[in-house]
């Protein structure tokens, strides 16, 4: 009886190893999502938020490394055996002061750094929307997985892809020759655009459904990569986030120019050889390249930044955005396009140094797409800015809200209303345009005022997530829920406020830049979007405005073995010459 017994135990025990090993697996099973691409097989895993896969570092291209680091990135490596899509916080080589724009993350600085971040709704369905966001970074600083959109994919319904590109130096040398032709950063993103073109329908997207997002330089690179030629069919709409393709940062106005002069900075005085210029820089330290940040500058510029290219196989963009604008030679698609109500607080931090710098040299506070053919005409300009901006007077804390102003226009929201008059006029009629106005007790005030104001991608921040939203006020909870329906729509559908929805009907936007929908927690339907404010700089940019032009032809290795066979030739001539002159005579 007793042996009998201790059977039966032994047996249940055994089918209960077995249940309890089956469940496990299960859930090992639901824990990983494996994916074919054309690259190989790539596994995810479920987010801790429960409702998406994520696949982190999925190499989308290969970087160039070595002297050829400033090429245009090659083909993804095929693998055979599963690739595990874990987070591992690669980002491209630049500036440590990319800790103080991501605290609290340990990254790894590497050549290899063109990764994609996928992520996927837990789902059956199909054929999903998608949405890839280019991330921001004063074209210096940033990585794809700086910011997440889970809660925006609480819907379930679309599927999201960030990713890094190069940026600095690494990204946006340009030289013009071969092996720098430029926008090496910009034909990254073009390459992501591929991949996610060739491979999301594996992950259950659409790739004729593709919504392209950003902010700040990435809504400069978005707006740009709406004007390439390489981009054609990749996306269908756009929601460029404070940041335009004329502001004066969004491009490299002399880029060979601008590569002597940084050389300069680094020690090296040879840089009218534009070959040792290369050489240089080709060989030249990622800590050496990578030792300046360039944020601080005065002229509204990061210094390498995107550029005109020559006009030879491969380029990103060979004519000036606002050339392109004028022209209409682009796909119109539609767009949600806007700012923050004061982009400026991007610079209150250097305010108690910048103020006096501002009254004893003005010029050097103007931004670098303005130039002048005399001294008298500049003066004339900053007489107009002064009266405008700071009612005459030196700039000081009586007057922090026209600094603040001052900076909002000339880095980011002249250059986006100019660009959407420019859109407009150029047929398309599906411009959203919008001004985001909200803020709570939580925003600190600008200093020596009262006044609070939404900072540079107050937008951005409010549509991804944040880092502990139960603690926010309820006002602001309200506001996420707004804007984030909002993007939603648009991403689903196309237009921000489709027909039935509880929002205030949203008309595109005329060239006039009317109207306008003011973001707040009721949002209200305005007519001209920064009327005043816009004719001044209208007014400045139809007379002084500075062109970006590609690098100027070069004396490469290749430049000088033609002039060499050019100089010889000529040379056999002369002497084949002389000899029949002489016999004739």
């Amino acid at each position: 009886m007793r042996s009998t017994s201790i059977s039966t135990s032994v047996t249940m025990w055994w089918r209960t190893c077995v249940v309890l090993v089956c469940v496990t697996a299960v859930l090992a099973d639901e824990e990983w999502w494996q994916v074919n691409t054309a690259q190989g097989p790539v596994r995810g895993q479920k987010h801790p938020s429960g409702h998406l896969y994520a696949f982190y570092n999925i190499p989308y291209a290969t970087a160039p490394k070595g002297a050829d680091k400033f090429k245009p990135p090659l083909p993804p490596q095929v693998r055979t055996e599963p690739f595990d899509a874990v987070n591992q916080y690669v980002v491209c080589p630049q500036n440590d002061d990319m800790a103080s724009y991501m605290p609290g993350i340990n990254v790894t600085k590497s050549e290899d750094c063109l990764i994609a971040n996928i992520f996927v709704p837990d789902t059956d369905e199909k054929n999903l929307p998608v949405l890839v966001i280019v991330h921001g970074g004063a074209f210096t600083l940033g990585f794809g997985d700086a910011m997440r959109g889970t809660q925006l994919m609480k819907t379930k319904d679309f599927i999201m892809v960030t990713f890094n590109y190069r940026v600095g130096i690494h990204g946006f040398l340009c030289l013009g020759t071969e092996d720098v032709p430029g926008n090496a950063g910009m034909k990254d993103q073009v390459a992501l655009l591929h991949w996610v073109k060739d491979n999301i329908a594996s992950f259950g997207g659409n790739p004729n459904d593709v919504t392209l997002g950003g902010h700040s330089a990435g809504s400069v690179s978005v707006d740009l990569l709406l004007l390439s030629k390489a981009t054609k069919g990749l996306f269908h709409r756009v929601i460029p986030e404070s940041g335009a393709n004329l502001a004066a940062f969004g491009m490299q106005r002399d880029p060979l120019e601008v590569a002597k002069s940084h050389a300069k900075t680094l020690q090296f005085t040879n840089v009218e050889d534009i070959s040792a210029l290369e050489q240089f820089y080709k060989t030249a330290s990622m800590e050496l390249l990578t030792e300046n940040s360039f944020l601080f500058r005065p002229d509204s510029t990061f210094l390498f930044g995107p550029c005109v290219e020559r006009d030879t196989e491969g380029a990103f963009l060979t004519e000036s955005p606002l050339t392109i604008l004028k022209d209409g030679n682009f796909d119109k698609l539609p767009m949600l396009y806007g700012f923050a109500n004061m982009e400026g607080l991007f610079r209150i931090n250097l305010f108690e140094d910048w103020k006096d710098k501002m009254n004893n040299n003005f010029t050097e506070f103007l931004p670098a797409d303005l130039k002048f053919e005399s001294a008298e005409a500049r003066e004339e300009v900053i007489k107009m800015i002064k009266d405008f901006y700071f009612d005459g007077q030196p700039v000081s804390n009586n007057n922090v809200l026209g600094y603040v102003d001052y900076f909002s226009d000339v880095l980011f929201a002249y250059s986006t209303l100019w660009s959407a008059k420019l859109q407009v006029e150029a047929g398309n009629d599906q411009v959203y345009l919008y001004e985001y106005s909200f803020v709570d007790e939580n925003d600190p005030v600008v200093p020596h005022t009262d006044v609070r104001g939404a900072d540079h991608v107050a937008q951005t921040a409010a549509v991804m997530d944040g880092e502990d939203e139960s603690l926010e006020s309820p006002e602001f909870k309200n506001m996420r829920k707004i804007i984030r329906e909002i993007w939603h729509n648009f991403i689903k559908t196309g237009v921000p406020v489709p027909a039935g929805s509880s929002l205030p009907a949203w008309p595109p936007a005329r060239a006039d830049r009317s109207p306008h929908m003011q973001l707040l927690e009721k949002p209200e339907l305005h007519g001209v979007l920064l009327e005043d404010r816009t004719r001044l700089w209208d007014d400045i940019y139809q007379k002084y405005y500075l062109d970006s032009v590609p690098p100027s032809a070069t004396n490469n290795s290749a430049g000088h073995r033609d002039l060499l066979c050019f100089n010889l030739l000529t040379l056999t001539i002369v002497v084949y010459l002389s000899k029949c002159i002489l016999t004739t005579h």
